[in-house]
């Protein structure tokens, strides 16, 4: 009986091309039609566990968690010193849905830096920033300014705590002037204390106290 041979079926080249194309598991860098490139792993086509991203346009570095193509876990962002070229970190903490969510510090061109919680990419919650001229406030914040309660130190010492909003010095507080001995406790708005208390608060300890003390009422 002659064996009858069929021929074998034969698979369309675009099938092996479009398995190739498909991302998935632990991959060497890939690059983008922009310039951008990734190096890590990917689920579905998209960046998922452990990578590197970098940014053609501005340089931009990130390593660490992705999730399903964004940032997502925790990691940090590093962008080129514009003068030297050394690369300077800019934010190491947790994300999510490619945003600063949860703990994690940001250095600022400036010099400042903030180191405390972040929601959608702002500050809040609590931290603690450390501003340019040496002050520091530590306390809550929301959408990025201080709001709630929260104390700020300045360079000399003397230092505000209480009630914050927007930003500003808001509601019940009390204001050490610590170089002359003196404390104001009252009421802020907006920044401005409308109406309170001055007393002397350890006069004799003060580097500058007044030249007489505040009488008693």
């Amino acid at each position: 009986m002659p064996i009858v041979k069929h021929p074998r079926a034969t698979e369309p080249l675009w099938h092996e091309w479009d398995r190739k194309a498909q991302k998935h598991g632990l991959r060497h860098t890939v690059y983008a039609i922009n310039g951008d490139q990734y190096t890590g792993e990917w689920m579905d086509n998209l960046k998922h566990g452990k990578g590197i991203q970098v940014w053609k346009r501005t340089g931009g570095i990130y390593s660490g968690d992705w999730k399903f193509g964004k940032r997502d876990g925790y990691g940090s962002y590093s962008i080129p010193d514009p003068v030297t070229k050394e690369y300077k970190k800019v934010y190491i903490g947790w994300w999510k849905n490619n945003k600063k969510c949860g703990y994690g510090v940001t250095f600022y061109p400036s010099g400042e830096h903030y180191e405390g919680e972040w929601s959608c990419g702002l500050r809040s919650g609590w931290g603690r920033m450390y501003y340019r001229d040496g002050s520091i406030y530590e306390g809550q914040w929301l959408e990025d300014q201080p709001s709630g309660q929260g104390m700020l130190r300045l360079p000399n010492e003397n230092r505000y705590e209480g009630g914050w909003k927007d930003g500003k010095k808001h509601g019940p507080g009390k204001f050490f002037y610590l170089d002359n001995g003196q404390l104001l406790e009252g009421i802020w708005a907006a920044g401005i204390p409308k109406c309170g208390i001055l007393i002397d608060f350890g006069r004799d300890e003060a580097p500058a106290p007044t030249q007489y003390p505040i009488p008693k009422v």
